[in-house]
């Protein structure tokens, strides 16, 4: 049985989002096909967490090959979405430096629904434990309306385009 959601659903509200895909795009670097998120809705500055969507399409670059005549949202998708949501967090508010932020690490994963165009997929993420400098874990859910369809813990740390500057604690830690 899935965990009690990160946050109330009655924080959403899709028709007034907090950010959009534009002002995401000023805080995440990911663009084109691996752009996955459509815009935030909710931030909890004090409680260190955040809601945003990603309206899935049938123009996604997964939907001809995964699968033929039933595309299925990849797994590794959706925890890029997670990802991306709780890193534009960690930008936008400065928990972690760096050029970009990272996947460190994920652990216990489940997937629990599948999701496929036409769904939108709301993702929750919250901060657990931060290591200044070094690393930022986060709690993430997401939804397909009521619906748990995935959940699990991330570990983001940041990334240097010069290595030089890559603290030792933060390159090992990278997958």
């Amino acid at each position: 049985m899935p965990a009690p959601s990160i946050y109330s659903m009655d924080l959403v509200d899709f028709d007034r989002p907090i950010f959009t895909l534009e002002q995401i795009r000023e805080i995440n670097p990911q663009r084109f096909e691996m752009e996955q998120l459509t815009s935030i809705l909710y931030v909890d500055t004090e409680g260190h967490g955040i809601i945003g969507y990603k309206q899935v399409t049938d123009q996604e670059f997964w939907v001809r090959g995964h699968m033929p005549g039933f595309p299925l949202m990849p797994g590794v998708i959706l925890c890029e979405c997670a990802a991306q949501l709780a890193g534009f967090y960690a930008r936008k508010y400065r928990l972690l430096d760096g050029d970009f932020l990272g996947f460190g690490g994920m652990n216990e994963v489940r997937f629990r629904a599948p999701v496929v165009p036409g769904d939108r997929l709301l993702i929750m993420a919250k901060l657990t434990r931060l290591r200044t400098g070094k690393r930022a874990e986060f709690d993430f859910q997401g939804f397909v309306g009521q619906k748990m369809v995935y959940s699990g813990q991330m570990i983001g740390v940041p990334i240097e385009k010069d290595p030089a500057k890559t603290t030792s604690d933060a390159s090992e830690s990278l997958v």
